[in-house]
């Protein structure tokens, strides 16, 4: 007799559902809704994160079908990060859609599939923290913006366009004549030489 290596799942995790209620007749349905403590931060550190301590918001429907339990519904939650194109802090609200079938020990589904390619079910129980952890993760943008139109940073002075003075700008000055804009600027505190004139 083989070893069963499956995890025991902790039924005081808020991550954790027990769907015996839906007795593995196919057609019954559970709403769950809770919300879930975000103990480590998810996503980018320095870009965008739902930081440790904030809450994901789940609102999901449990369905029983022939080959197991499907999880369906939406993970909100609110990101904190940085404007890519002004460094602004930003906040962020992310909605997740969320699906997902736990496969029944013994069905089709379970056994002609790996075990990192469809969850399973544990004595009935299900975790959902993998599934809302990674899609949470992904919907993050890998570069957030304050605003869709934030036109970030004067790559001259580094101040924020939109606290700039219409006509905003920046004299330039073709660099083979900068050595000689800047000797005429070291030149031009200087007292001119006396004229004939003034030597007499």
């Amino acid at each position: 007799m083989s070893e069963n290596k499956t995890p025991q799942l902790d039924d005081r995790s808020p991550w954790v559902i027990d769907t015996r209620e839906l007795g593995r007749h196919a057609g019954l349905s559970r709403a769950v809704r809770r919300s879930v403590p975000v103990e480590t931060p998810l996503g980018v550190p320095d870009v965008i994160t739902i930081e440790a301590g904030s809450e994901l918001e789940l609102d999901l429907l449990l369905e029983s079908v022939v080959e197991g339990v499907l999880v369906s519904g939406t993970a909100k939650a609110t990101a904190k990060g940085t404007c890519a194109r002004c460094l602004d802090p930003l906040t962020e609200e992310v909605e997740v859609e969320v699906q997902e079938l736990f496969a029944y020990p013994g069905s089709v589904t379970e056994e002609t599939t790996e075990e990192d390619e469809i969850p399973r079910l544990v004595d009935d129980r299900i975790d959902l923290e993998p599934i809302v952890r990674d899609a949470v993760v992904l919907a993050l943008p890998l570069a957030p913006l304050c605003t869709e139109d934030c036109a970030g940073l004067c790559t001259d002075c580094g101040v924020k366009w939109a606290d700039l003075e219409p006509g905003h700008g920046h004299e330039k000055i073709d660099p083979r004549w900068a050595a000689l804009v800047e000797r005429f600027d070291e030149n031009a505190g200087e007292k001119p030489a006396p004229g004939p004139a003034e030597q007499a």
